[in-house]
């Protein structure tokens, strides 16, 4: 089910035009509002101080926040986000610990930061209308970053392993005193950003970042009725996390490809069939093309242009119930551009014939326009 989110400088309470520092003030100030030590059991504390995370994170990133200010919500689509209401307040922490600056302190096991959660990241698969219709298991392949196989992960030398730091001995947070030793704050220490080690042989192969890009080849279930630009969550097949983390999420996004004839309108399918004005007159009976193979429709003597007619359980699956919706088949009248001279005579013969102010929409269109121009005349 689809949420509308709010505006993210209203989340922070800032205006579009507020500088970077200006945001980063106003997401502490939120963050210590709603922190969950602040509201314990707060249901309510709980989802602004996560809102106030997804907002800071995009409006803190030049590159998200000019998406963001020119597509609003859509255009951070495929950017990487992090979903916030999944992730728990220490990985949020973590992830922000330079605004927090140690405030929440306690929250991590010997001071060292905690493993935080991997990136989530996206792909994107084609699929035909028919694969829609049955759901399919798909084979892809993709590129993630993955710990390095030389250091694993840990992006040290192998015979060089990482050191304990000598700033904060080891346990990624310094205390410093303020107000004439009134009080005492920890931070993350600056030498070491918290990690508690120093790597001084860097790994060769990742150049000390513990994580090198591999490829990726994975099977895939996609339920029939998916709709084009859905995304299929795989769980922890993203990124790893940091200082054994878990890892995020694959997201699959489905593209459709076109059909040659066929058009989807949510469950439905749609096709469009031209006709003669003799078919559409006289009546007739027609093949159209539909998911399940030929399909024999009747025209009825007399039918209009644009005419809709309903086959049921001839569209595609609903994603939630199973049941196939309707192939519409919309007719279209074509009026030839040229007649040979039997066609023009039988033609002129037949309109002589006709008494158009008996003909259901011309007597319409005759009635209106006469109470028309004798309004016009009065």
């Amino acid at each position: 089910m689809s949420t509308t989110k709010r505006d993210y400088y209203e989340v922070l309470g800032v205006s579009r035009s507020s500088s970077p520092e200006d945001i980063k003030r106003a997401y502490r100030r939120m963050a210590l509002k709603f922190h969950p030590d602040k509201n314990p059991g707060d249901k309510e504390s709980e989802k602004k101080f996560k809102e106030s995370a997804e907002a800071y994170e995009v409006l803190s990133d030049p590159e998200k926040r000019q998406r963001y200010d020119r597509y609003g919500h859509e255009g951070l689509r495929g950017v990487g986000m992090h979903d916030f209401s999944r992730m728990g307040f220490d990985d949020i922490f973590s992830m922000f610990d330079d605004i927090f600056g140690g405030v929440f302190g306690g929250r991590r096991r010997s001071g060292v930061r905690r493993g935080a959660r991997g990136y989530d990241i996206e792909t994107q698969l084609e699929l035909t209308l028919k694969e829609v219709l049955t759901g399919v298991e798909r084979g892809i392949e993709f590129k993630r970053r993955d710990l390095c196989e030389h250091c694993s992960g840990k992006g040290s030398e192998p015979d060089s392993p990482a050191q304990p730091c000598p700033q904060c001995g080891g346990q990624g947070q310094v205390a410093q005193s303020g107000m004439g030793g009134l009080f005492r704050m920890v931070t993350t220490c600056p030498h070491c950003k918290g990690k508690g080690s120093i790597i001084t042989h860097p790994c060769k192969k990742c150049s000390g970042q513990g994580l090198t890009v591999k490829k990726r080849m994975l099977s895939v279930k996609i339920p029939a009725g998916v709709r084009d630009g859905q995304a299929i969550r795989v769980n922890n097949e993203g990124e790893p996390g940091q200082n054994g983390g878990p890892r995020g999420d694959l997201y699959c996004y489905v593209k459709i490809k076109s059909h040659p004839f066929l058009m989807r309108n949510d469950d439905d399918l749609v096709v469009r069939v031209p006709i003669s004005f003799s078919q559409a007159a006289l009546g007739a009976t027609l093949e159209v093309p539909s998911l399940d193979g030929r399909q024999e429709i009747t025209i009825q003597p007399g039918t209009q242009h644009g005419t809709v007619l309903q086959v049921k359980g001839q569209g595609v699956p609903n994603l939630h119930s199973g049941r196939r919706g309707s192939l519409l088949v919309q007719v279209l009248i074509e009026i030839p551009k040229k007649l040979n001279k039997q066609q023009e005579k039988l033609l002129r013969d037949f309109a002589k014939t006709e008494d158009k102010t008996v003909l259901p929409e011309s007597k319409k269109f005759l009635e209106k326009l006469k109470d028309y121009f004798a309004g016009e005349s009065k």
